[in-house]
């Protein structure tokens, strides 16, 4: 009879821990999938910004058409990216041409120091300010997400965690790290010397 209740009360601790187990990696996935939708809003407001800035500044970037034009192909492939990504999280497609969107964005902005009477256009400097707020907000998102991503690969490669991930399919999230055109255009930014 002691042998039959030592078993139940395991049973019971083993089923308790099961169900304990499964419930916090479907809480981190959740919170993953809260972290993408996060970058995702941000990502959509910038996507909606960037055709009104090229617009605003293309008469007086009149020798820079190649820049708006890349900018605006950028935001293209980059939205396009977006579209195919999953709910759950970043794709290598998708990183790249945010890198690549990142990346031509900061080439305009160097750009339009170079042009006096755009930096005193009031609506062209209100759409850069938004803009520029707004890549902060795709930043912290970010950071969010790749937090929640860390905390959910952990709890699924953690033993004995991973015996509840893999029996019910639940898998690691893809961190979102700078891309190879962000990594070069931080590489070939102009210096700024203040010295005489």
């Amino acid at each position: 009879m002691t042998a039959l209740i030592v078993i139940v009360v395991l049973a019971v601790l083993v089923i308790g821990w099961v169900i304990m187990t499964y419930n916090r990696l479907v809480a981190l996935r959740t919170q993953v999938a809260n972290g993408w939708a996060q970058i995702d809003v941000q990502l959509k407001r910038r996507y909606d910004l960037i055709p009104n800035l090229v617009e605003s500044v293309k008469g007086y970037m009149g020798h820079e058409q190649d820049t708006l034009r890349q900018v605006i192909e950028a935001r293209n492939k980059a939205a396009s990216a977006n579209a195919g990504a999953p709910a759950t999280g970043a794709t290598a497609a998708m990183i790249a041409a945010e890198g690549a969107l990142s990346a031509s964005l900061g080439k305009m902005f160097a750009l339009a120091e170079a042009y006096p009477d755009l930096k005193a256009n009031q609506s062209v400097q209100q759409l850069m300010e938004e803009l520029s707020t707004t890549e902060n907000k795709i930043g912290f998102a970010r950071q969010f997400y790749n937090d929640s991503a860390t905390n959910l690969n952990t709890a699924v490669q953690s033993f004995p965690g991973n015996l509840i991930a893999g029996k019910f399919g639940f898998q690691n999230a893809e961190l979102w790290r700078v891309s190879e055109a962000e990594r070069a255009a931080v590489e070939t930014a102009p210096k700024v010397s203040l010295q005489r």
